[in-house]
């Protein structure tokens, strides 16, 4: 027994020390499970069961165990009963990670949401799409593509692909969805949320209100060599702030996304790695910074949280689309926006016309120009928070492609040149989809 006992004292201290030794990650794990569960409950309405087993079933996520309480619409995520975490919803905002000591009583502004829905086809209406058949246009070819896309190797299922959608003159050509998954289903495009950002951009300089050339007005850079960095470097990516984009460890974005009330000031105190304009470096952080910059251009918290709705997102009928807030009620521009592949389509269809909705401009044409002109030192693979091809990538695609891109193979493409949108979402991205074939077979079906 004193055996026994002495065995389960070792084993109880060596679980602390692990413990201790990995606080902080376990406290993460448990903040991505957490957030992520309720986000796919209450935003996307999926039920716990499908979350656990596909969504939260990766290593280490999946040593969490989440609890969902549809009273308080919450989830509560923990690590082997240490490091509790909670998401809570919010209407309107989305799902967000508290603190323990947030105030459920507390009343939030709330984006003000339009539903007029046109009575047209889609895209620029809510009826079905007038049936079309184009000449030029290898249908088999494509469907082959597509079902390549859901296709399984050697009975595994490594691409887990969950809807594939193909545009050709704003008419659906190819539409497809794993199952449990249909058009109506909401899908997080994580980083894709930063091309929606910079839509934003492109709006307000459309409007007057704002100038990309402008330095960027944080008070904190003003005595400072950063006093120098412009709105254009943010959105470049290329500002020589330090930050550390790593997902797989405690790094500055999972401390941002899963630890910080106010995810737009975590970019701010970092110091200068390299020179503005010279130094390209992927940061979410700064996508936050962004929002938190957008959101001072407006002279109350309601008008920020309109902005995005009123003048973009349901003017184009995309009244699925949620973008979440953290705790500060800021927009999560970095990753948070949520809506149906369909809708997400309408958005690369707006591109495609640059910035023109069924006759109304919403940026200038030439913003289309901007995003897609290569950041300095990103070797043509990057823009104003777009990816581009215009380095070559994708070496069997056309150069004019560029994409809003998101974690797990999110992905919206525009080929201005193909006249083409294709949209993927999906669980696993370039170590499961051969994206350059994918893509080469579609375009080479249109003549």
């Amino acid at each position: 027994m004193k055996k026994a006992l002495k065995i389960l004292a070792v084993i109880v201290v060596l679980l602390g020390i692990v413990i201790a030794f990995n606080y902080s990650r376990l406290h993460i794990i448990s903040g991505y499970s957490a957030k992520n569960m309720s986000s796919s409950v209450f935003v996307a309405g999926r039920s716990v069961e499908f979350t656990d087993t596909t969504d939260n079933n990766f290593g280490p996520i999946n040593i969490a165990d989440d609890v969902v309480d549809q009273q308080e619409k919450s989830a509560s995520a923990s690590v082997f009963g240490f490091m509790t975490r909670k998401a809570v919803f919010r209407k309107g905002l989305g799902s967000v990670l508290v603190t323990d000591d947030y105030d459920f009583s507390q009343e939030t502004p709330v984006p003000h949401r339009s539903s007029i829905t046109r009575m047209t086809s889609y895209p620029y209406g809510g009826m079905k799409q007038k049936d079309t058949v184009f000449s030029n246009v290898n249908y088999e070819q494509i469907n082959t593509a597509v079902a390549d896309a859901f296709s399984k190797v050697d009975g595994e299922d490594i691409k887990k692909t969950r809807a594939v959608l193909v545009l050709y003159k704003d008419q659906i050509v190819a539409e497809r969805y794993a199952e449990g998954f249909n058009k109506d289903s909401k899908i997080l495009g994580w980083s894709m949320t930063k091309s929606l950002i910079s839509t934003m951009y492109g709006i307000m300089q459309y409007q007057g209100k704002l100038s990309v050339w402008d330095k960027a007005p944080i008070d904190e850079w003003k005595d400072d060599e950063r006093k120098e960095i412009t709105i254009h470097n943010l959105l470049q990516m290329n500002s020589g702030l330090e930050w550390e984009e790593d997902y797989g460890k405690i790094s500055d974005v999972t401390k941002m996304l899963f630890l910080e009330k106010d995810m737009t000031a975590s970019q701010i105190g970092k110091p200068l790695v390299g020179k503005p304009n010279e130094t390209w470096y992927y940061s979410s952080g700064t996508s936050n910074l962004l929002s938190g910059i957008l959101r001072k251009q407006f002279d109350r918290h309601q008008d920020y949280l309109n902005f995005p709705y009123d003048e973009f997102i349901d003017k184009i009928g995309m009244h699925s689309m949620l973008i979440e807030a953290d705790m500060e009620g800021n927009y999560v521009g970095s990753s948070y926006a949520w809506a149906t592949p369909r809708d997400w389509a309408k958005f690369g269809l707006l591109y495609l016309h640059r910035g023109n909705w069924n006759g109304e401009q919403l940026f200038d044409p030439s913003w289309v120009d901007y995003i897609t002109t290569p950041t300095p030192t990103s070797d043509g693979r990057y823009g104003a928070h777009f990816w581009l091809n215009a380095g070559g990538y994708h070496p069997d695609v056309p150069k004019d492609m560029y994409s809003a891109n998101g974690y797990q193979g999110q992905r919206v493409y525009i080929i201005p040149s193909k006249d083409v949108v294709v949209v993927r979402f999906g669980l696993v991205g370039n170590d499961g989809m051969d994206f350059n074939a994918f893509l080469n077979k579609i375009c080479t079906a249109i003549k």
